[in-house]
Order: C-alpha cells, then sequence, then structure tokens
C-alpha cells in the first residue's frame, strides 16, 4: 500500500511539474527545505507543524500561523518567512527562545494551540547580514554542520540578504590563470584564512599565507552547498565583485596599464588598476562571468574599493568615473546588477569624503542599480547628513561588536527604537531594509535578537517588557532575581546610547602592560558604574537553585561573572598606578598580586563553558590542515589575528580582538603582565623610573614565540560554573564593592556616583 502510494505522489510530482514548469520544484524545494529546518530544531515535535506558501502582502514578505486540528500551520511566501512564522511562534506562544549560546526549547508534547491567527508583515525589502571580516573573526574555520546551523538561525530571524563570500578565490584564481599569472605569483596575492576579508577589501596582500590549494577548492565546495541552502530557502545571497585590486606586479604583466598605490595602516601598499584603463571592466567582467558558471547570482553583489584607505585622488571626476566603471564590470557580465556598497568609508575617512565627492561616487550609478549599506548606524549614521545617500536605496544596519572582543555591551534604547524611527522619519529617502553588520558573532545574543525582532513590526519595541519576556523565555522561568538581573543589565552594560564608546569598553586585563588607562586598544568603563553590575551578579547567582540546569543561565552567569572580574582589574590597575607614583613598593606588590590572581580566576570561570574556550578555536582551525605543515600555518593564523593581528610590529592593531577565553588569559595576557610587574619592581629596587617602552620590547617578543608555539588549550569544559562562581562572589563581592566607593571615571576624571546597590 504504501508502495502504491508513493508511485502516486511521484506521478502527480510529474505531471504537476510537466503542467507549472520550475515554479512547482522552485516551491517543492522550498517547503523541502524547510520542513528539514523544523525537524532539525524541533526532531520530536517537527510532525505536528505543517507549512504552506502564499502570496507575498504586495511588495512585503508575509507570514501566517494557525493552530487546528492538532496542528501548526505555518504560512509564508518563502522558506525564510515561514521559518520566521516558526521562530514567532515558538517565542510568542511557547516562550521558547534560539540562540548561539544555548537553546530553550522545553516544550510540551503536543504543542500549544493558536487561539487567533497571527498575520505579520515586514516593512523592510532586505534583511541583510554579515560583514566581510565576520568570515574571519568568527566564521573563518566553520565546517558545513555549523554553517547549517547559521543558516537555519538566519530564515528563523528573518534574514533574506546575507553576505556570502567564502569561495571568491577559486574563482580569483581561474580568472588570474586566464590572464597569464601563475600560482606562484598569486601566492603573495592570496591571503591566509584568518585575514580573506581584508585581502578581499584590497587592504593587503599575502599576509598569513600562503594559501593551500586544498583551502580554495573546498571553501569553494562548502559555498556551493551554502548558497544552495540560502537560495532554497529564499534568501538572496551578495557575493562578491571586481574592487580593482590587482595582483603585485600587474603593471609588469601587463606594461603600460595605470595602476595606484594605496595602503592601509601598516600594511604596506597593494595595487589598484585605475578606472579608465581597459583591463579594469575587462577583469571584473571575467570574475561575474566566472562567478555566475559556479555559483549562480542573484544579482547583489559588493565591492569597497576605498573601506579604510584614502582614494588616490579626491577629484569628483577620477571617483565618478571609479564608481561607474566598477559598476560597468558588473553589469557588462550581469545587466541586472545591483552594487550593495558599504558606507563605512564616508563615517571612516569622513574629512575626505564631502558632499562634493560622496555625491560623485553614488550619481555615477543609477538609483535602482545601488543599495548602501549603513554599517554603523546605531552609533554613526551617515543616512542623515548625506540627504539619505541622494536617492539610493539603503539599509539601517549595527554593527555592535569589533574584532570579537567579549565585553557586554549594547544599545538596547537605540536599536528598540532607532529603525522604527528612521522608518517613519519624512527624510528617510528609499529606506528599504534593516541589517546586522558586526564583526563578529556568537556572543551577547540578547543584542541581536532585540535587533531582529524589529523585521516583522512598524512600531517602537517596548524595552522592559520585551527584556522581562527575554529572561522568561531564554530560562523557561518566570524567575523574580533572574529578571531583576536582566533589568539591571537593560540600564547598564546595555543601556548605553552615546557615540563615543566603539562597541563598548576593553579590560585592563587584555592591555598591553603599561600605566596608562586608555589607548589605542584600551577603553576602560566610564558610561555606567561598574559596582552597579554587583547586584545583578548577586541576583542572577540567587537564581541557580531553580536555573542551573538551563544552557543559557549558565552561560549569562559565566559571561557575567567575567565581566564584573573584568571591570575589577580596571581599579586593581588603577590603584597600582596610584602606588607606583607614591612609590609604595608594599601597595604596589599587594594589588599587582591580586591582579594575578584575578586573571588565574577569570579563567577558571570561562573554563567551564565551551562558548569561552580558546581550544576549540585552535583545534577548529588545525582540523582543515590535510597534513602538518597546512595545520599549523592555520593555527599560526587563529593565533595571531586573536592577539597581535600582525606580528611584532602591529603597532595599533595588536590586542584588537582582546577576547577573554579560557587559555588566552592565563597563558597570554597573564604571562605579559607578570613580566611588566617584574621589571617595574626591579627598576624601583635600583632606585630608577620604570618606562612602559623597554619592557614592551620583550613582551612583543614573547607575544611572537606565543603565536608560533604549537601547545594545545582544553577543548571541553572543567568545573561546574554555578559553583565555581559562587565562591568568585564570596571573595571578590566586598573586596569589589569597597574598591568602587572612590572609583574614578577615566575619561573625565570625577568620581563616580555612588553605586545603586
Amino acid at each position: 500500500m504504501l508502495h502504491i502510494h508513493s508511485k502516486v505522489t511521484y506521478t502527480l510530482f510529474i505531471l504537476l511539474t510537466a503542467c507549472f514548469g520550475s515554479a512547482f520544484a522552485q516551491s517543492t524545494d522550498v517547503l523541502k527545505e524547510t520542513r528539514g529546518l523544523i525537524a532539525r530544531l524541533l526532531p520530536n515535535h517537527h510532525q505536528q507543524i505543517q507549512v504552506q506558501l502564499t502570496d507575498k502582502a504586495g511588495d512585503e514578505d508575509i507570514f501566517e500561523i494557525e493552530g487546528t486540528e492538532g496542528l501548526i500551520t505555518l504560512r509564508g511566501n518563502n522558506g525564510v518567512s515561514i521559518a520566521s512564522a516558526l521562530n514567532h511562534y515558538l517565542k510568542t506562544v511557547c516562550k521558547a527562545d534560539i540562540s548561539w549560546n544555548g537553546n530553550q526549547l522545553n516544550l510540551p508534547t503536543q504543542l500549544p494551540q493558536v487561539e487567533q491567527k497571527i498575520r505579520e508583515t515586514s516593512p523592510y525589502t532586505y534583511r541583510y547580514y554579515l560583514n566581510y571580516v565576520t568570515y574571519n573573526y568568527s566564521m573563518v574555520w566553520w565546517d558545513w554542520e555549523r554553517w547549517e546551523k547559521e543558516i537555519d538561525w538566519m530564515a528563523l530571524h528573518g534574514i533574506n540578504m546575507p553576505l556570502t563570500i567564502g569561495g571568491q578565490n577559486s574563482i580569483w584564481q581561474r580568472v588570474y590563470h586566464s590572464l597569464g599569472f601563475t600560482d606562484k605569483e598569486l601566492e603573495v596575492f592570496f591571503s591566509g584564512p584568518a585575514y580573506s576579508g581584508f585581502n578581499w577589501m584590497g587592504l593587503l596582500d599575502g599576509y598569513g599565507g600562503p594559501l593551500p590549494q586544498h583551502w580554495i577548492n573546498a571553501q569553494e565546495d562548502l559555498t556551493k552547498k551554502i548558497l544552495q541552502r540560502q537560495r532554497a530557502l529564499g534568501m538572496k545571497p551578495v557575493l562578491p565583485a571586481f574592487t580593482g585590486h590587482v595582483p603585485p606586479g600587474f603593471d609588469e604583466k601587463y606594461p603600460g596599464t595605470k595602476t595606484k598605490k594605496v595602503q592601509w595602516t601598516v600594511f604596506p601598499e597593494v595595487d589598484i588598476l585605475d578606472p579608465d584603463d581597459p583591463m579594469f571592466v575587462e577583469i571584473g567582467r571575467r570574475f561575474i562571468a566566472e562567478q555566475m558558471k559556479v555559483y549562480g547570482t542573484d544579482h547583489l553583489y559588493t565591492a569597497d574599493t576605498f573601506i579604510e584607505v584614502l582614494p588616490p585622488s579626491n577629484d569628483p571626476a577620477y571617483l565618478r568615473d571609479m564608481s561607474k566603471q566598477l559598476y560597468q564590470s558588473m553589469a557588462i557580465a550581469d545587466p541586472k546588477a545591483i552594487w550593495v556598497m558599504q558606507g563605512w568609508m564616508f563615517y571612516f575617512k569622513e574629512k575626505f569624503w564631502q558632499p562634493e565627492q560622496i555625491e560623485a561616487l553614488l550619481h555615477a550609478v543609477p538609483d535602482d542599480n545601488m543599495i548602501v549599506l549603513d554599517l554603523w548606524t546605531e552609533t554613526r549614521p551617515v543616512w542623515s547628513r548625506t540627504n539619505a545617500y541622494h536617492g539610493k536605496p539603503w539599509i539601517w544596519c549595527m554593527i555592535h561588536n569589533f574584532g570579537g572582543t567579549t565585553n557586554l555591551f549594547g544599545k538596547m534604547p537605540v536599536i528598540a527604537n532607532g529603525p522604527v524611527e528612521a522608518l517613519h522619519h519624512p527624510d528617510k529617502g528609499k529606506l528599504q531594509g534593516i541589517g546586522i553588520t558586526t564583526e563578529a558573532i556568537g556572543h551577547t545574543p540578547v543584542i541581536y535578537q532585540l535587533f531582529m525582532d524589529n523585521v516583522w513590526r512598524r512600531d517602537p519595541i517596548a524595552l522592559d517588557n520585551w527584556v522581562a519576556d527575554y529572561a522568561q523565555r531564554r530560562y523557561d522561568s518566570d524567575n523574580p532575581q533572574a529578571l531583576r538581573a536582566w533589568h539591571i543589565l537593560q540600564k547598564t552594560v546595555y543601556g548605553y546610547t552615546g557615540d563615543i564608546n566603539s562597541g563598548g569598553s576593553r579590560s585592563m586585563a587584555n592591555a598591553r602592560p603599561g600605566f596608562a588607562r586608555q589607548g589605542p586598544r584600551t577603553n576602560v568603563h566610564s558610561f555606567y558604574n561598574p559596582a552597579d553590575l554587583l547586584p545583578a551578579w548577586e541576583q542572577l547567582l540567587k537564581a541557580s537553585d531553580e536555573l542551573e540546569k538551563n544552557e543559557g543561565y549558565r552561560y549569562d552567569l559565566v559571561n557575567l561573572t567575567r565581566q564584573v572580574l573584568a571591570n575589577y582589574a580596571d581599579e586593581l590597575h588603577a590603584h597600582y598606578v596610584i602606588a607606583y607614583e607614591k612609590k609604595d613598593q608594599k601597595k604596589m606588590k599587594a594589588y599587582s598580586k591580586q591582579f594575578i590572581t584575578l586573571i588565574d580566576d577569570m579563567d577558571r570561570i570561562l573554563g567551564t563553558h565551551p562558548d569561552f574556550l580558546l581550544g576549540n578555536w585552535l583545534q577548529d582551525a588545525r582540523s582543515w590542515g590535510t597534513n602538518q605543515q597546512e595545520s599549523d600555518l592555520y593555527e599560526w593564523n587563529a593565533r595571531n589575528l586573536i592577539t597581535l593581528w600582525h606580528g611584532k610590529i602591529g603597532a595599533r592593531l595588536h590586542d584588537y580582538s582582546a577576547r577573554q577565553w579560557n587559555g588566552l588569559m592565563s597563558h597570554f595576557y597573564k604571562k605579559r603582565w607578570e613580566m611588566f610587574f617584574t621589571y617595574v619592581d626591579k627598576q624601583l629596587k635600583q632606585k630608577k623610573e620604570a618606562d612602559p617602552k623597554a619592557i614592551n620590547e620583550d613582551i612583543r617578543e614573547w607575544e611572537w614565540e606565543w603565536v608560533q608555539a604549537k601547545n594545545s588549550y582544553p577543548i571541553q569544559p572543567k568545573g561546574d560554573a554555578v559553583q565555581i562562581a559562587k565562591g568568585l562572589f564570596k571573595t571578590y563581592h566586598k573586596r569589589i564593592a569597597d574598591i568602587y566607593k572612590n572609583a574614578v571615571n577615566p575619561i573625565t576624571g570625577e568620581v563616580l556616583p555612588e553605586p545603586a546597590f
């Protein structure tokens, strides 16, 4: 009987395909992939859910949710809309939560019914996701299993416009082979895996390489799988295009071509092909044509020639020509091409990008063939000072995190209201979307959940109610202590609304040792009183009897404990500096000893959770190698990116990532501070002043040795997070409360207000 039924079904499928063609087959593929997502997420409940495709609501994406006869029906105009319906149902009806850092899917055997049909539409055509450098700071070592989870997360949260650029080296390799370049010549062009985004944006050549051929081939295979899944769910991926960046020695291979030099930070100059050179459009055409053959296209392309470098000329005619030719290099191969451009440069180099220069760049491309990402709208919006990008469609974006730092930080008031305020602003121009352009993911899940709740709404988010609901569904509990803790976090670490704090604070525990409290990579806490986190820590710990088995709770407890201790490190350092200025060696010894012990204690609590283990990052890197040499290269990339960034001469780039991970705290940051404290003690014993620059030469040598080391670190958590956090609370609570009574704002010099607890 089952065999007969399957034959009938297959015959019906053939007949329908013949009648309605590819549209029916595509619909079947969407439903198949959406069911697969639901089965992965809810293996014990997916049979209670049916999915259906429906038409758009005018030009807007739509989803509907109904519950009839023991089934939950999810409808949407594509897979993303249906997945969004599922997420909405789980959040609002089931009080469940889907997160990078611990799902809460404690569902009853029979899924709850929906009393009245739920129907939502999105005012945003585009919901963009990712940054070039997210592919380095977070995703560089991912395999298909991890990518599959992320694509599911995208669909569940309404993402329909992901940046998908990981497999482009194989395309460039074929293009430059066709232009006569050898693999040997391309070795100095392609960067190592951890630096690929910076290479693709035209900021550096070859650093961290040479790139193994296996990596190039494997990334192409992986990218094909990523694109197939994204498209099947209804996403329109953004693929790369030619920026003008060419391999070193291009003008030698092609004498007479016009190239210019640009430089990013401390790296050597790279070559940019002049836009009026005939080769410019030809290379761009070859790249798009080859990419379409291998990966297909949704006609969306990213290219950012001057993302963090100054153009060779501020002549509007030059910029207009560059923009026009760059677009033509896409359009000649794909007449439907739309250029998706990061607007970051208009903020980052705003002295250069004056109104005349901005207009020249934008007006060179037809309005409907360019979309501008207002990359850091939550902090430095550009749309409001560029006449909404002079008629170009644009997207309201949130960066939030720089480099993958682990600090607690966020702008809840801004992201709960900002997108809607822009949506209703009379001068918004062609605002067509919102997006996440963060440099790293997998941390601070609350901020991303809040931001993506804007996708299906036109009104501001009532923050107090939202936070209460978030705490309840994250922990599957209305525990009053946990709720109090979250409201404190809402008002402190997540309550910043200013524009001077670039991605939040960075602790002295991660800083290059010295006496200064402020520096290129050091920005200690100034927008809230760190002592106000003590009651949040206490309340969250009090909830442990009920919540200790909850995944999200354990992550949040480790993260909050880490942040409280990181803040305390800043005050211990400040008191050490005061003692040094008074040449009080007894107090110096006491504070330096406490500082080192504190780093060990941070390392211990971090070691209780898999999301804070250096060992996993390094093991994932090594796993891509097909031999010892490749694994060693990948580990070097992994170590260098999160510490020195650019070796011993990293200048401003060192400690950019500032990650507080188990293994990194005790084996990297602690060692640097021990060297510093030992040096200062020695100088005072010899009646000499301490010069941090002198010891930093030795520290840089030691750092470089660490980057090249191959020792392993734990890949499994150790110890009980709740018990260790309780022990640390008992040790540190009174000390921290006492030291903050005289804490000083490091920027203003004013004594901080009394703690709120």
